[in-house]
């Protein structure tokens, strides 16, 4: 079996580059695109990772078919985490979904990154504590319990300004992050 073409048809069909799925798996755009032309082999754990990275089980990478699945576990999501913020990818294979869901939890002074605007929209919602979103030049803080409905038409981040931390439901269409 090729692997390696089977990989990147799911990349693909994600919408992610081979930069963003490197970003994704802590891997290098080099090695993706090596195993992609089956120029090289990745272990089984790295194997297992790219596959999370891209919301497929081994199983069902192996398998020939088989149901969607609707239901995931905590054990399911895939996880990046950083000095100012840890991001958790709620559905595992959203980036092949018109909607992608993410847990963000942005540290005291941090900050998600700065997306670009695009032809599309995004949805958060805050858990806990607070947080600013920057839009261009403008800034909306956003307190718990509050959300926000955005038409990204310039850049745009948010921002935990406060002491504490804070945690927002974010939903981009299609999946941005």
């Amino acid at each position: 079996m090729e692997i390696g073409h089977k990989l990147r048809e799911l990349r693909l069909q994600r919408g992610l580059t081979q930069e963003e799925m490197a970003d994704r798996c802590e891997l290098s755009k080099g090695f993706i695109s090596q195993v992609e032309r089956d120029q090289a082999s990745p272990s089984i754990a790295t194997l297992k990772d790219m596959l999370e990275c891209l919301g497929v089980s081994l199983q069902t990478f192996f398998s020939d078919g088989g149901k969607e699945k609707i239901v995931f576990a905590p054990q399911d999501m895939f996880e990046k985490e950083d000095e100012e913020k840890k991001i958790t990818w709620l559905v595992p294979d959203a980036q092949k979904n018109s909607m992608e869901p993410i847990l963000l939890e942005l540290r005291p002074g941090g900050k998600s990154s700065v997306l670009p605007p695009y032809d599309g929209e995004e949805f958060g919602y805050v858990l806990s504590g607070q947080v600013v979103l920057v839009s261009g030049k403008r800034r909306h803080t956003i307190k718990k319990g509050s959300s926000f409905c955005l038409h990204p038409n310039a850049t745009h981040h948010l921002e935990n300004t406060s002491k504490n931390p804070a945690s927002v439901l974010w939903i981009s269409t299609p999946p941005s992050f």
